[in-house]
């Protein structure tokens, strides 16, 4: 039986990603789902998503920009925080932030994200509302690697959600996040019990 791949998982807000990830782990065991969840790292306290990897007695680690001089020492403090656990992949649920240089330089072609547009259609941190507001009849979420442009990375995998001609911002994207988080869940597993490639802008799952 091939080894289970660390996981780091980075959150910034409720975590309901992050427990869709521990939920998975939990009914396939660790060996089934192919991961395990090692550590849970934030860009702030207080949040739902700390609390549940501390109710799932998993250590965490939080890297606030604002303890730092400049954007560059944070990507730093957060990289080596996170190699400090030594991750196969690294999955951002909801992680808010953009990383930089020396996160990728350690992490690149093993950072997963979501983002709940289907790219390359409606990067940024308005996904829902960009779709809605140009009148796209489906949309959906992306779950890709990360590189060092803003969703821009290699793809993974999509998932379609329809758009109702009734949908606002928040309705549409409450459906998007139900599929997001199947998504997600889908395509980490696989990652980790399958391995994978990265042919230019190709993601080979073996």
């Amino acid at each position: 039986m091939a080894k289970a791949k660390r996981l780091v998982v980075l959150v910034s807000g409720s975590g309901t990603n992050l427990q869709a990830l521990l939920d998975a782990v939990a009914d396939a065991g660790t060996e089934g789902y192919g991961a395990e969840i090692v550590a849970v790292g934030a860009d702030r306290e207080g949040i739902e998503g700390l609390a549940r990897a501390e109710r799932a007695g998993l250590p965490t680690f939080v890297c606030k920009v604002k303890d730092y001089d400049t954007r560059e020492e944070w990507d730093a403090a957060l990289a080596g925080a996170t190699a400090a656990y030594e991750p196969d992949l690294v999955v951002s649920a909801g992680f808010m932030k953009i990383v930089g240089k020396e996160f990728l330089a350690r992490f690149g072609g093993r950072f997963v994200n979501t983002h709940p547009a289907l790219l390359p259609s409606f990067p940024g941190a308005h996904g829902v509302r960009d779709a809605l507001a140009y009148g796209a009849r489906v949309t959906g979420c992306t779950v890709h690697f990360v590189d060092d442009g803003v969703d821009t990375g290699p793809i993974i995998a999509q998932g379609v959600v329809e758009v109702r001609d009734e949908d606002d911002e928040s309705a549409l994207h409450e459906r998007i996040k139900e599929v997001e988080r199947r998504l997600l869940v889908d395509v980490v597993g696989r990652l980790a019990r399958n391995g994978y490639r990265i042919e230019g802008r190709k993601v080979v799952i073996q």
